[in-house]
């Protein structure tokens, strides 16, 4: 019997995952379509040991929301959820998903553009906050990511890190600190 690679469930008006009717294809699935649904949860992912391509568009995601870690999976499609944190949400995917390289969330309150009503500059800033959080980012939105770009995002968001003190304790350099975009339009404490 054939491995299947690729499964599309879109269009369906799924809340949950029928997991019960996959069988053991989890294991081999590769591309998983679950754009135009209803799911706010995605934990039911854990078991795609070997996604690549995950394509979530028009559904109910949120900042909140948990990806299980998958080491395998390298192209996200987030257009048109309800992402409004931005902060909260690339430091879990940045977590969850370690070799991602393709990732886009238009169309998301935290992913301000022209077409949502947001500024050039905001939209600037959010490409340089994401960026500057997830290295091995090629893509962003349909745009790829140029060194230049990379460079100056890494120069705006850097992390220092933690050094050691003379007495041999961990401790935070007093320079700088992560900086958040004052324009973009997200919220620390949305719970989103």
């Amino acid at each position: 019997m054939e491995e299947r690679r690729r499964l599309s469930l879109a269009f369906q008006e799924l809340f949950e995952f029928p997991v019960k009717h996959l069988g053991n294809q989890a294991e081999t699935l590769e591309e998983l379509d679950l754009s135009h649904n209803q799911f706010t949860e995605v934990r039911f992912l854990e078991n795609f040991l070997k996604l690549n391509t995950l394509i979530l568009d028009n559904n109910n995601i949120k900042s909140h929301t948990k990806f299980p870690p998958l080491s395998s999976l390298t192209c996200l499609w987030l257009n048109q959820n309800k992402i409004s944190n931005l902060t909260v949400f690339i430091d879990m995917l940045s977590r969850s998903f370690p070799n991602m390289r393709y990732l886009c969330m238009m169309n998301n309150p935290a992913a301000p553009s022209y077409f949502n009503g947001g500024t050039y500059q905001q939209y600037r800033e959010y490409r340089q906050y994401v960026i500057s959080q997830l290295p091995n980012l090629e893509v962003l939105d349909d745009n790829r990511i140029e060194p230049d770009e990379r460079k100056e995002a890494e120069r705006i968001f850097r992390q220092l890190p933690v050094q050691s003190s003379s007495d041999g304790s961990a401790r935070k350099k007093k320079a700088k600190k992560k900086k958040r975009p004052p324009s973009v339009p997200y919220s620390l404490d949305n719970t989103s």
